[in-house]
């Protein structure tokens, strides 16, 4: 099994609600941060990629068809080039909406990570705060969350870069509210006979992340 579809769009930008809608249109299963906190023995392999080290994407990989959100997003060049067919998703939204979103959701339940982990004992929830804050807050954002207009500038210079690099046959845009007509087209799947999945809010994301556990 190979990954097909990338998404290249970074967190809350409605990559939660595309993983469902993947699933849904037979993209099963789609990788997403979620997938770290249930399967705790793939953070160590994240950090390793950030660090730059050697790793073999089939590992991670293996049994999805799809994969969207962090960590994989900020790995899209990488992924680009090992699965050079795979269509390529662009979820984005109002840069300042989307700035909001980050600091009230995952900035925000990931601030004492570390320590609460350390405080556990817990070395699986240990190596997942500490992956997140390696490759998301102080790699990708280089620890300037609170810098407003740095984060944001780095949010635009990434959707530009991938609208930049993909050929335009391979990529797709996606914006909130779409719904299921452009993502079907571009996947050349009918339209299911349901709501294109929601899952967006803040209250959604405390909810979801909340009830995980991890896969035993």
């Amino acid at each position: 099994m190979s990954i097909e579809v990338l998404g290249a769009g970074l967190g809350r930008t409605g990559t939660l609600s595309l993983k469902f809608a993947l699933e849904k249109l037979g993209f099963h299963k789609c990788y997403h941060m979620m997938e770290v906190a249930l399967n705790p023995h793939h953070s160590p392999f994240w950090h390793q990629a950030w660090l730059g080290e050697q790793v073999d994407w089939a590992d991670v990989y293996e049994g999805y068809r799809a994969t969207v959100d962090w960590p994989s997003s900020s790995f899209w060049r990488e992924l680009h080039v090992r699965y050079p067919q795979a269509k390529v998703i662009l979820t984005q939204r109002d840069a300042e909406a989307w700035y909001r979103s980050v600091k009230q959701t995952i900035w925000k339940s990931s601030q004492g990570a570390v320590a609460k982990a350390r405080a556990s004992a817990d070395p699986q929830a240990l190596a997942r705060a500490k992956m997140i804050h390696a490759v998301i807050w102080d790699g990708f954002f280089d620890g300037r969350m609170d810098d407003k207009a740095y984060v944001i500038g780095c949010f635009n210079r990434h959707n530009q870069a991938v609208r930049d690099t993909v050929p335009s046959e391979q990529l797709l845009v996606l914006e909130p509210g779409e719904g299921w007509a452009p993502l079907c087209r571009f996947l050349a799947c009918p339209i299911p006979d349901e709501a294109y999945p929601k899952v967006n809010s803040t209250e959604d994301f405390q909810r979801l992340w909340g009830s995980l556990r991890p896969n035993k």
